[in-house]
């Protein structure tokens, strides 16, 4: 199948989890948004930010472990995907949750620990979004690449969002999960680089 193919079958399914949202609340269709539909809609997009965190994460270790150089072209609009969940994450709490209350918001995110790394995790990711053009690309050379190790910074903030969320209720079934594949990740990352760093040197 041809990448392009690929990346519109993808683009397609990443909607899904938006498209299950409106058709909830709109028809009632899935069992509808439940008793309380804020919550309902602020856990369904940050599980979807983690997720697709976490799918980005995985493109690179997938490419070389396979050699399938096709899934470095999905990164960029997967990582899209990771920004747009979290920014519905934002808005979701930031609107019906606060009702654009800025007092109320600067409280949370001062007091409440799981709020401050949660909104350092959505800071994060907006620079990541706004590079993502080829003419960012471009313009910034080497520096896109450092700019955009940013998404390591994210995904751990991410996690510990999540993990502070849950410690309220002493549930870390689902997140510790999540933990799990992020430090899998990263750790492969840093298996990789010293493996790279090292081979020049290896005996022939």
């Amino acid at each position: 199948m041809p990448v392009a193919a690929i990346k519109a079958v993808v683009f397609l399914l990443a909607l899904g989890p938006l498209a299950r949202l409106v058709l909830a609340g709109t028809m009632g269709a899935f069992g509808g948004l439940g008793a309380n539909p804020v919550e309902f809609v602020t856990r369904s997009t940050g599980t979807w930010t983690l997720v697709f965190l976490c799918i980005t994460l995985a493109v690179t270790p997938a490419r070389r472990l396979t050699g399938w150089n096709w899934l470095q072209r999905l990164r960029r609009m997967l990582g899209l995907f990771a920004f747009f969940y979290g920014a519905l994450h934002f808005t979701t709490y930031f609107w019906f949750d606060q009702w654009f209350d800025l007092a109320a918001i600067v409280k949370d995110i001062v007091k409440r620990p799981f709020i401050t790394v949660g909104f350092a995790a959505f800071l994060l990711m907006i620079p990541l979004a706004l590079t993502s053009t080829d003419a960012m690309v471009r313009r910034l050379g080497r520096r896109w690449g450092k700019l955009h190790r940013l998404v390591y910074a994210v995904a751990i903030a991410a996690i510990l969002h999540y993990w502070w969320h849950k410690a309220g209720k002493n549930d870390f079934s689902e997140v510790g999960w999540y933990a799990a594949v992020v430090i899998g990740l990263l750790g492969w990352r840093l298996v990789d680089r010293r493996r790279r760093r090292a081979a020049p040197h290896s005996p022939v």
